[in-house]
């Protein structure tokens, strides 16, 4: 049961292209902007990536990323096969 309450005001018009939307897909505007709002900040922490390395790992980690790829076989085959819309018709 949900019991935490979220208040906000909006414009009119606001309001109006919400319950538009929530309509259009059968939800209520509460089910709708709170779906909405949870996407979305689900998606914004997502994207907050962080971690802390001591001097000697960082150096470790950016020596990795400066280093050129090691060969892989698999890859380079795949990378060779062209793809269908860049094949001509025989």
């Amino acid at each position: 049961m949900r019991d935490a309450a979220i208040n906000l005001r909006a414009l009119p018009e606001q309001r109006d292209l919400i319950d538009h939307a929530a309509s259009l897909l059968g939800k209520n505007r509460s089910d709708f902007m709170l779906e909405a709002a949870c996407d979305r900040a689900q998606s914004v922490v997502l994207d907050q990536v962080f971690f802390s390395l001591d001097a000697d790992k960082f150096k470790q980690f950016t020596a990795m990323l400066d280093a050129p790829p090691s060969p892989n076989p698999r890859l380079e085959c795949l990378m060779a096969v062209k793809a269908p819309w860049n094949t001509s018709a025989p």
